[in-house]
C-alpha cells in the first residue's frame, strides 16, 4: 500500500464510571495517512490559528468528538467574526458586562433591604445564590481562547479587591457591607464574601466550562449552601443530634437543592456542547457529591473551617474523583 494511502481506523474510547455503571463505549472513525509522522501536540484544536488547523485536517487530523466538533466550529464564527487578535476584545467585553451586572445585583438587594422590602438575612442569601450562579452561566458569553478563563476570573478577582479595601476599612459601602454580611460589620467582608470569590477564581481558573467539577462544585456552594441556610431558619426547628446549629430541613434542602442545581447546570453547559455526560451515571456521582456536600456542611466546624471553604472543597475533591476530569 501508498505510504500517502489513507486508511480507515478505529478507535474504542472505554469510560468507566461509578460501581454498578456500565462500561460505556463508543467507536469513533477516522482517516489516518498510513506511515506519516505523527502530529506534535499543540494544545487543543479550537486554540490553534484557522490556517493551522486547515493545514492539520488536510493532513489528516481528525475532529474525534462532537464536543471538539462544537468547539472548533464555534470557534470558526468568532474568528471569522473577530479575527484572530479579537478574541481578547470579545472577552475584555464580556468581562465588563458580567462585572457590571454583578454589581447591579448587589446594589438592587442593597436598596431592598434599605427599603426594608427584604429582610438582611434572606438578602444576603440571595446574593450568595445568584452572584455565583449566574456568575457561572456566563461563562459561555466568553469565547473559545485559552485566555478566556483569566478574563472571566477577573470579575470575581474585582470584587475580591473591594472585600479588602472595605474589609479593612480603607474606604467605605455601606451598601455592600449590608447586602453580604450577617452582623454589618465590615471585617466580616474578610471571612465568608472573601472565601466565596475565592472559590469562583478557583473554578474559573482550574476547571473552567470544560469540566463538571467546578460546575458542581459552585453549585453546591451557591445553591446547596445557600437554600440550606434559608430552609433552616424558617423550618429548622429540629436540630441534628450532634450538630445543634444545624438542623434535619437545613440539610435535607442542602442535598435536594444542591444536587437539583448542579444538574441543571450540567444539563445547561451540557446542551452548549461544553461536555458530554452519561447521565444514569452523571445523576449517582451528582448524588454522591451531594451527600458528601451535605455531610460536611453538616459537621460542628462553624468556628474552624468556614462552609465557603469546606463545602466547596469536599464537592471539589469527590467530583474530581468521581469524574475523573
Amino acid at each position: 500500500m501508498a505510504i500517502g494511502t489513507k486508511v480507515s481506523v478505529g478507535v474504542i474510547v472505554a469510560a468507566s464510571s461509578l460501581a454498578n455503571c456500565r462500561t460505556t463505549l463508543s467507536l469513533v472513525q477516522f482517516h489516518l495517512p498510513l506511515l506519516r509522522p505523527r502530529l506534535p501536540s499543540a494544545g487543543p484544536l479550537h486554540n490553534l490559528p484557522l490556517a493551522h488547523v486547515s493545514n492539520l485536517i488536510k493532513s489528516g487530523y481528525c475532529i474525534q468528538t462532537s464536543q471538539e466538533k462544537n468547539n472548533y466550529t464555534r470557534s470558526c464564527k468568532q474568528r471569522a467574526f473577530f479575527g484572530d487578535g479579537g478574541l481578547e476584545l470579545h472577552d475584555a467585553g464580556a468581562t465588563a458586562l458580567v462585572v457590571a451586572g454583578a454589581y447591579t445585583l448587589v446594589s438592587t438587594f442593597d436598596k431592598l433591604t434599605s427599603a426594608n422590602l427584604i429582610q438582611q438575612n434572606l438578602s444576603r442569601k440571595l446574593v450568595h445564590i445568584l452572584s455565583g450562579l449566574l456568575f457561572m452561566a456566563s461563562w459561555p458569553m466568553f469565547s473559545t481562547s485559552t485566555g478566556a478563563r483569566y478574563f472571566a476570573s477577573l470579575v470575581p478577582l474585582i470584587n475580591c479587591l473591594r472585600l479588602i479595601v472595605y474589609g479593612l476599612s480603607l474606604a467605605k459601602d455601606e451598601g455592600l457591607v449590608n447586602s453580604v454580611t450577617r452582623e454589618g460589620k465590615p471585617e466580616e467582608l474578610l471571612r465568608g464574601p472573601l472565601y466565596y470569590v475565592m472559590i469562583l477564581i478557583l473554578s474559573a481558573i482550574f476547571f473552567w466550562r470544560d469540566s463538571p467539577v467546578g460546575v458542581v462544585s459552585v453549585s453546591m456552594m451557591c445553591g446547596g449552601d445557600g437554600i440550606a441556610d434559608i430552609m433552616g431558619r424558617r423550618f429548622g426547628s429540629l436540630k441534628l443530634p450532634y450538630n445543634q446549629q444545624k438542623s434535619w430541613a437545613g440539610s435535607l434542602s442542602m442535598f435536594v437543592f444542591g444536587f437539583l442545581i448542579s444538574i441543571g447546570m450540567l444539563y445547561y453547559f451540557s446542551a452548549l456542547g461544553c461536555f458530554q455526560l452519561d447521565w444514569s451515571c452523571t445523576i449517582q456521582r451528582v448524588a454522591l457529591v451531594s451527600l458528601v456536600a451535605t455531610l460536611v456542611e453538616s459537621l460542628p466546624t462553624t468556628g474552624i473551617v468556614d462552609d465557603n471553604i469546606s463545602v466547596p472543597i469536599a464537592s471539589m475533591v469527590t467530583a474530581f474523583l468521581s469524574f475523573g476530569y
